[in-house]
């Protein structure tokens, strides 16, 4: 909706209550009176019949009277109609009863009753409604509109939900989806002490299984280069090829713990997956180095590059959370952000409001969107793989079903399975603890799907401090502590940005806030109340235009707070806003995550115009409520959704838009990486499950096999490393 439609609304409004207030409506006509002019069959001009149709005899048989007194005579079939009544002074006294003959007479009652009385008065309003209505729309003045659409600014209508007719089919046997306990609500500092015990450990160890990894990869890759061992170890390489992933598996001991008591709660992850690929791992190599003539090595290449990726995913992810919890934990009071269904327009909206850090804990401890999704998928890779392996050709031979079930677990385990969300998570993590935000774990980020509008406040533009008192000038013979103090008093009582502004001068001349009466918000831009017997109009220059006040000669203030009482301007307060340097990239990161701003601005100077005209920013692209239901949406009393969406330590509009574009883009993603990774492994099952069938052992070497492994780690690694950069 264009600002010219807006202003059109809002003119035809106020024109509508003004005429509605103002007119005196025209004399109505009676219900007789109009059925008698639009009778049936002729038009309201054939109504006015002209002196010669009015003096020509009638033609046709003439026609009986209407019978007198509010009779209705009704002829029975059989019977003639009766002769029309005597004169009143000639009638003869009414038959005996039994002597009536001819047809029957039904006598009304002469009165209305209540419900006819009702309807004709009704019928008798509406009429005069539509009269009066035309007759307004025509006495309209031009220049009153062009004057109103000038001085009040176009707000947004918001849409009425659409109700559909038809009932959507509900299941009749519908399972309720079983929600599990949400885990202890501890404080964000225990938190953060506990995820910080063992970092530096898990990233030593990480590195370890690093040079493991390298030291693998170079024993598979020395024979294709030409390169020869020493003498002591060319002996028995599946022997190193074992003690090689024997250190690997003690290094990650806590990883794959983790994963199989996972497995032992049914909640089945990736990290499962790796603890049996390195159990059949380890078993075919002590298979293959107890056998006389092997002609293979075991997977160890390709297993240790899987579990480094799993303990750098588990240190990215530890990172994250203790980052989070650090910054959450920096202030006693922070800013909570929630996101509420169907605040605005019928669309979910990110609030932030004050309060404190409950149920923070509980939610950034629950299992992470890539692991939500593993565990639906791992269940069927985890039976796939047991019912490939035991179906295959060669299931008879335990060796062959070890290098079957070696190879398939391998392939399952997808090397991005940790850093799907771990490392997205603490690079997001890290840039919002410079900008004072903290994600509070999965529940908020996956509630960012359904979120496209931001509220904005006065304080999220102009945080204290950024509007200054350029000074005021107290006009006739009002005293100079009055004026500031009904002024300060209708700003306080509106709950305006410019309250603290007003009251700490107040304070500081020494004066007193009074008590205000029928406060009111105005469209226009200002406020109005009544203060010990006075009159008090508080708002812009534009809203004193409005209610005719008149204004000094040659004025040229662009932002001022003017005060009227009793119809008299009384004081002019000029304020200088400076807009922080942080809104404009703000605003772009909302924009570019597609989430509209919603102006719930109490000040009456910030209006879209002036946002635009003095500060460029844009402001065709916010929405803008009517001054109610601007109020309504940033009532600090309000309801608030139940999830958490992250914390804010710190003023302004920057940290609020961090945080909802960096929620929206780690959720998107978390649930790419994790896809990836299940197709990935699905892919990697289905060909290792053809190519040990045939028991193409060269076309299934361990070079080969990792190879496919980090083509899939490729799309994963640059995606997760690509969330913080916006």
């Amino acid at each position: 909706m264009s600002g010219q439609d807006k202003k059109q609304l809002n003119t035809d409004g106020l024109l509508e209550i003004k005429s509605l207030l103002g007119n005196t409506p025209p004399a109505s006509a009676s219900l007789e009176e109009i059925l008698a002019e639009f009778r049936p069959g002729k038009t309201p001009e054939e109504t006015q019949e002209t002196p010669q149709e009015k003096s020509a005899p009638p033609s046709g048989p003439p026609k009986p009277p209407r019978p007198a007194g509010g009779e209705k005579v009704v002829p029975f079939p059989g019977q003639r109609a009766a002769p029309p009544p005597p004169p009143p002074e000639q009638a003869a006294p009414p038959p005996p009863p039994e002597e009536r003959q001819g047809p029957a007479v039904l006598h009304f009652p002469e009165e209305e009753s209540a419900l006819k009385a009702f309807l004709k008065e009704l019928s008798r309003k509406a009429n005069n409604y539509a009269d009066q209505m035309y007759q307004d729309d025509e006495e309209t003045d031009p220049e009153e509109v062009r004057r109103l659409e000038r001085l009040i600014p176009g707000t947004d209508r918001e849409e009425e939900p659409e109700e559909d007719g038809e009932e959507e089919d509900v299941p009749l046997f519908r399972r309720p989806r079983r929600r599990e306990p949400p885990p202890p609500d501890l404080s964000p500092r225990e938190l953060s002490y506990r995820w910080s015990r063992g970092l530096t450990g898990l990233r030593v160890r990480a590195l370890l299984v690093l040079l493991l990894a390298a030291a693998a990869l170079a024993q598979v890759l020395a024979p294709a280069l030409g390169l020869v061992w020493p003498e002591g170890l060319a002996e028995y390489p599946h022997w190193i090829a074992v003690a090689l992933l024997g250190a690997g598996t003690l290094l990650s001991g806590d990883v794959l713990l983790a994963g199989l008591g996972r497995a032992l709660r049914l909640k089945f992850g990736m990290d499962t997956l790796f603890a049996l690929a390195c159990a059949f791992t380890l078993a075919d190599g002590v298979l293959l180095a107890l056998s006389e003539a092997p002609a293979r090595l075991p997977y160890t290449a390709v297993v240790l590059p899987g579990l480094f990726c799993q303990l750098h995913g588990t240190y990215h992810k530890r990172q994250g959370l203790r980052l989070s919890c650090r910054t959450a934990a920096a202030s006693a009071s922070p800013y909570r952000v929630t996101l509420d269904l169907g605040k605005w327009n019928n669309r979910d909206v990110y609030v932030k409001w004050p309060g404190e850090w409950d149920g923070f804990g509980s939610q950034i401890q629950t299992d992470d969107g890539a692991q939500r999704v593993y565990r639906r998928m791992c269940p069927l890779l985890l039976l796939g793989t047991v019912l490939l392996a035991v179906q295959s050709p060669g299931a008879g031979e335990p060796e062959h079903l070890v290098w079957t079930l070696s190879a398939l677990f391998t392939a399952c385990s997808a090397y991005g399975a940790a850093l799907a969300y771990g490392r997205p998570f603490h690079k997001a993590a890290l840039r919002l603890s410079q900008s004072g935000a903290a994600l509070a774990g999965w529940p908020g980020v996956a509630a960012s799907r359904r979120g496209d509008r931001v509220l904005i406040t006065d304080a999220d533009l102009f945080p204290p401090g950024y509007v200054e008192l350029g000074g005021y000038k107290i006009m006739r013979d009002f005293p100079q502590e009055r004026v500031l103090a009904y002024a300060a008093t209708l700003i306080r009582d509106s709950g305006s940005g410019l309250a603290r502004l007003f009251h700490d001068h107040l304070r500081a001349m020494g004066g007193l806030l009074r008590r205000a009466d029928s406060l009111q918000c105005h469209e226009g831009g200002g406020l109005s109340a009544n203060i010990r017997g006075d009159s008090v109009l508080v708002g812009s220059a534009a809203f004193m235009n409005l209610m005719e006040v008149p204004l000094p000669q040659g004025l040229h203030v662009k932002n001022a707070v003017f005060c009227a009482i009793n119809g008299e301007l009384a004081g002019i307060f000029t304020l200088h806003y400076t807009l922080p340097d942080t809104v404009f990239p703000a605003l772009e990161e909302l924009l570019g995550a597609r989430v509209g701003p919603v102006l719930a601005t109490r000040d009456f100077n910030l209006i879209p115009a002036m946002l635009q005209q003095r500060f460029k920013l844009a402001a065709d692209r916010m929405d803008f409520p009517p001054v109610e239901r601007r109020r309504e949406l940033s009532d600090p009393g309000q309801p608030h959704g139940e999830t958490l969406v992250a914390l804010l330590c710190r003023e302004g509009l920057f940290p609020l838009a961090e945080a909802v574009t960096a929620a929206k883009r780690l959720r998107w993603a978390a649930r790419t990486g994790a896809v990836l990774c299940c197709v990935g492994s699905t892919l990697g099952l289905l060909l290792c499950a053809y190519l040990t069938s045939v028991r193409a052992y060269s076309s299934l070497s361990p070079l080969n096999l990792l190879v496919y492994m980090l083509t899939w780690l490729l799309p994963v690694w640059f995606l997760s490393g690509w969330v913080h950069r916006f």
